[in-house]
């Protein structure tokens, strides 16, 4: 279990701001509004009402049950050790799937600024990726409050953008409201699953309260509040200011400060996004290559990756894989987006068998049917996330190796808290936890 730290309510909830708040915010509105037009607003006012029962449910787990863990551990706990390496695979293999979109986001930004189109997009994310690498190998990664500090910056930004914007607000841009049909809603739900992943963090962070029980629904019902109100806010400007424009647009943010505020915000928003998503992909590159390094000591991968270095070395090679497939960045979103659903789908599930209680159950059920359904409208990009869960199945049911003794989920903490230590261990060793 992790130490305690005497996290207050303010600090638990800007951490869970944080670790929902990414950097999908500077494209999402445009993926949605190509998907769904106008009426990609109604996508996102149904993930924002869908965020309270899911933060609640993991809230409430991790209240009842703190632990560092976090969904791997309470999959090991209701499903038993390999519904918990599904999880961990499914997060692991994530990583380098994502890595490629949330450049891309950002590749968007520094070509609206220098040109080149995919050229510029393809070097940016050799320059972010690269750097994440080695910083890792040498073990230096982004302290938890540089992590905080970066999303107080988009959180800034956002709200800037928002206000510098709202005046060319134009109803008329409303209309058609769905041009694409009412299944684009559907369509864009699935796309913004992107930005209202990392929920599940409010569990594994749980250890860390001054008093669970108490503080874990404060910090939560603030971080639904927080994130709901930003969302919601950047969504509707978007819409309302950039019209037709923002189906289009690689750098919506970008394009809502030029119109509001003119000068050369465009090289500010790419900046900012360039730093953002740096601070992103080191800490998930640190954790998830962690998490690799435990699932391979354990016996739920191939002990070849048993180390930090070879896991992290693996998720590069597997990044690079990802980013020269011939993906446009909509169906490589959704891969992504698959992967998080089926671990809301799992933890879930999970939750309905350890929470007591008729209204805990109650909340549950209802959050795990809209994840299921999230899990649907993702469509065929969603059986990659059942292949890979399969694939973690299928090796823990024939591999010979013995478990190395860690209790099922504990692998779980090395990447859904990235940011607990500013120093790894630079030697090709097992880091142990």
């Amino acid at each position: 279990m992790t130490a305690r730290t005497d996290l207050s309510v303010t600090q638990g909830a800007a951490l869970s701001v944080g670790a929902v708040l990414g950097t999908g915010l500077i494209s999402l509105p445009a993926l949605a509004a190509d998907a769904a037009g106008p009426a990609s607003l109604v996508a996102w006012l149904a993930l924002i009402v869908l965020s309270a029962p899911l933060a609640w449910t993991f809230a409430a787990l991790g209240a009842r049950y703190p632990d560092g863990g976090g969904v791997s551990t309470y999959a090991g706990m209701a499903f038993g050790p390999r519904a918990a390496a599904a999880v961990g695979w499914t997060f692991y293999f994530a990583v380098p799937l994502g890595a490629p979109v949330a450049v891309g986001f950002t590749g968007g930004y520094v070509s609206d600024v220098l040109g080149g189109g995919r050229a510029t997009e393809l070097a940016t994310f050799v320059a972010i990726v690269g750097t994440a690498y080695v910083l890792n190998w040498f073990g230096l990664r982004v302290s938890g409050r540089v992590q905080v500090g970066l999303s107080i910056a988009l959180a800034t930004m956002l709200v800037v953008t928002v206000i510098a914007a709202l005046p060319h607000a134009d109803w008329d841009n409303l209309t058609p409201f769905a041009p694409h049909g009412w299944t684009g809603i559907g369509a864009a739900a699935a796309l913004l699953v992107w930005g209202f992943a990392g929920w599940e963090a409010l569990s594994s962070l749980s250890a860390e309260y001054r008093d669970p029980r108490r503080d874990v629904p404060r910090a939560t019902l603030i971080a639904v509040a927080v994130v709901g109100v930003l969302y919601l806010a950047v969504a509707a400007v978007s819409v309302l200011a950039l019209g037709p424009a923002l189906a289009g647009s690689r750098a919506p943010l970008a394009d809502l400060l030029a119109i509001g505020l003119g000068g050369p915000v465009r090289l500010l928003t790419a900046v900012i996004a360039v730093v953002l998503t740096m601070g992103a992909v080191n800490a998930y590159f640190a954790g998830s290559s962690r998490l690799g390094a435990a699932l391979a000591r354990e016996g739920s991968l191939p002990r070849v990756l048993g180390t930090q270095r070879r896991s992290l070395s693996f998720i590069l090679v597997a990044s690079i894989g990802s980013v020269l497939l011939p993906l446009d960045l909509h169906t490589a979103a959704l891969l992504t987006t698959g992967c998080f659903t089926l671990v809301y789908v799992i933890g879930t599930a999970a939750a309905l068998r350890l929470l007591p209680g008729t209204g805990a159950r109650a909340v549950a059920g209802f959050a795990f049917a809209a994840v299921v359904a999230l899990l649907w409208l993702n469509g065929w990009p969603a059986l990659l996330s059942l292949v890979i869960a399969g694939g973690a199945l299928l090796y823990r049911a024939f591999s010979t190796r013995s478990p190395s003794g860690r209790q099922p989920g504990e692998h779980g903490q090395a990447l859904l808290d990235p940011v607990r230590v500013d120093r790894t261990e630079p030697d090709d060793q097992p880091v142990h936890r």
